[in-house]
């Protein structure tokens, strides 16, 4: 252990050889062990050694700390004396420049020079300093520079000098970074400079005129001619990034009117392409849908008709639709309805996506005219294109009214049409309307759109009507070679075993399908009005079909047998119209089986007093016993 006494050596080896056993004089000769002490010696000098080399490390250290400290200490003092000597220089100098613009050339060049390359000499050293003190990162020393280099002419060019330094990292995201950056350097800016707005504008002017301008030809520049979608989507995220980094910016303190400020950075970078937006839009979803379509044909191996106006086939069509004449053969589509909710999604995304950066990328003066250019790119290729193109090629695959086994594919037009109705209105209500819903375009977009469902409406009511032909067809079919007469005048009026005709059974079935089929297909309100379209002209087949033949009392049994079970098919169709229309003419063709003594009180019963008498007399003289039991003076 070192102690303040001096160190003794004699002493210190005494202590040493007492302390150890077998080095002293207890015990006599015979203890003393001289091998043990020596080895207690040798590891004693070792400590001591190492003891000597760790305090010989420690005061190197404070040598090298004090040698440090004292060259600090020379060089803030060095520092100060200069500082002073700068200023002092800069004070003089200032003074001497202003001097000298008073002076005549003619007789102080000489002079006025001097001090003008003294002048120019001191500036360009007051940068050097203040850059030195940026890269060490001494905030003090910049703003004592800065302050005396704001009366020389080259305080700008220190603005300059600290915003190139500034600066001076390796770019990852210029969009982060630069936030990153300003916020690093905004109170630093505060501290040193005392104008701090001024520097932070500069300082993102700097920016926005070099990197990010540089980033954005960069991006744009490479998809603009080869790729237009990738073009248009870095068009879009590079604008949305650049007015969220603006966004940002505005919490910095630059000036009284930095948003105008900002704005314009923003415009002097994106101006020539955003003039160009909406062309390049506008031709990106032209090619763009047409690919989409064609591809949809093509995967259905399907050459495209044209789809004539005012030609001899739509003459044909006209008056097959108003006559049912066979004017050639009608298409077989084998099924296919021609619509495709995949093709319907994917123009409707495209749209969609055009929408948005139509949204983000138009001047809001321009923003209501050209979401409506996109709209009607819509309409085009979505409505005319697709829809309406499948609706002309459904109704030219409608059979006429007379065709047997007739197979209906119509409906599922209707269905899959409905269907793409709901979407495309879903669009225009979330993504067109509140583009245009403070602008005149408004109420044009609103009759475009009205425009376009009325031309399709008018299609689809054209191909249900004839829909319903067809089945009034196949239902006639179906009774005019199912009937027999001797349905309704059995040879053998005691052998009747059957609930109802043949030809009842097998016409119910197949309007069950139907009225399945239309339920399937339609939606809301359109579900009765073509059911209840099909229920009359279902009620008018079968009143008109009953008064072909004539009925004995059996027979006018089962034909109220067949009625009923008309009606409880009738039921199906949910609409009350066609139930009391069925309920009527179940009550008609009671006059058929009624005694002779009871018709006149049966035809002044409650649900046949208000019918027209000549429709009573007609219904009875179809009875077999009409002369024999003379009805007809029922009604003289």
């Amino acid at each position: 252990v070192l102690t303040t006494e001096p160190f003794d050596a004699d002493e210190y080896i005494e202590r040493l050889a007492w302390r150890t056993p077998g080095g002293g004089s207890k015990g006599g000769a015979e203890a003393f062990d001289p091998k043990r002490l020596l080895e207690e010696f040798k590891n004693h000098i070792e400590e001591l050694k190492q003891l000597d080399e760790r305090i010989q490390r420690r005061v190197e250290k404070l040598e090298q700390q004090c040698h440090r400290e004292a060259k600090e200490f020379a060089r803030k003092v060095q520092d100060l004396q200069r500082s002073n000597q700068i200023k002092e220089a800069a004070d003089i100098i200032q003074k001497l420049h202003l001097i000298a613009q008073e002076l005549p050339f003619d007789r102080f060049s000489e002079v006025k020079a001097k001090i003008a390359s003294k002048y120019h000499d001191l500036e360009r050293q007051l940068i050097q300093e203040f850059t030195a003190a940026q890269r060490r990162g001494e905030i003090g020393r910049m703003r004592e520079v800065a302050a005396v280099l704001l009366h020389f002419k080259g305080y700008a060019h220190c603005v300059d000098v600290y915003i190139k330094q500034c600066q001076e990292v390796s770019v990852r995201d210029v969009f982060e970074d630069t936030a990153q950056l300003c916020q690093r350097v905004s109170k630093q800016v505060g501290e040193v400079f005392c104008s701090p707005e001024t520097v932070m504008a500069k300082l993102i002017q700097s920016i926005f005129e070099n990197k990010l301008q540089t980033h954005v030809k960069d991006k744009l520049e490479e998809s603009r001619r080869s790729d237009s979608e990738q073009y248009l989507k870095n068009l879009y995220d590079l604008y949305t990034r650049t007015t969220a980094l603006a966004t940002k910016l505005t919490e910095f303190n630059l000036g009284s009117d930095k948003h105008t400020f900002l704005a314009k950075l923003i415009k002097n970078i994106f101006s020539t392409y955003l003039e160009s937006y909406i062309d390049m839009e506008r031709e990106h979803l032209r090619a763009r849908s047409a690919m989409i379509l064609q591809r949809y044909y093509d995967s259905k191996n399907h050459q495209k008709r044209p789809v004539g106006t005012g030609s001899i086939q739509e003459l044909k069509e006209r008056i097959r639709l108003r006559t049912n004449l066979p004017l050639g053969p009608s298409i077989d589509t084998h099924g296919e309805t021609f619509l495709s909710q995949e093709v319907v999604v994917s123009l409707l995304q495209e749209t969609r996506h055009a929408f948005e950066r139509c949204h983000r990328l138009s001047d809001p003066s321009d923003l209501p005219k050209n979401a409506f250019s996109i709209f009607l790119l819509l309409v085009d290729h979505l409505c005319v294109d697709h829809i309406d193109y499948a609706l002309e090629i459904g109704l030219s695959a409608i059979p006429s009214a007379d065709a047997k086994n007739a197979n209906l594919y119509f409906l599922d037009v209707v269905q899959q049409a409905n269907t793409i109705f709901h979407l495309f209105d879903k669009q225009f209500n979330d993504n067109l309307m509140p583009l245009i819903s403070s602008s005149p375009k408004l109420t044009e977009c609103l009759h475009k759109k009205k425009e376009v469902i009325e031309q399709m409406e008018v299609k689809l009511d054209t191909g249900i009507d004839r829909t319903l032909n067809c089945m009034f067809g196949q239902m006639k079919h179906i009774l005019t070679t199912e009937q027999k007469k001797t349905d309704f005048k059995p040879e053998d009026e005691n052998n009747v075993m059957i609930q109802y005709t043949n030809a009842c059974s097998k016409v119910c079935a197949y309007v069950g399908k139907q009225v399945e089929r239309v339920r399937r297909s339609m939606d809301g309100k359109n579900v009765d009005t073509v059911l209840t379209e099909l229920g009359i002209r279902f009620h008018r087949l079968i009143h008109e079909h009953l008064q072909l033949y004539t009925y004995s009392s059996m027979g006018g049994m089962l034909a109220i047998c067949d009625v009923a079970e008309y009606r409880r098919c009738a039921k199906d169709f949910q609409v009350p119209l066609v139930l009391q229309l069925f309920d009527t003419l179940h009550a008609l063709c009671n006059l058929l089986v009624v005694a002779p003594d009871n018709l006149k009180q049966v035809c002044s019963g409650e649900q046949l007093t208000n019918l027209d008498r000549n429709l009573l007399h007609a219904f009875v003289q179809l009875r077999a016993d009409y002369r024999s039991s003379r009805l007809g003076r029922h009604f003289s």
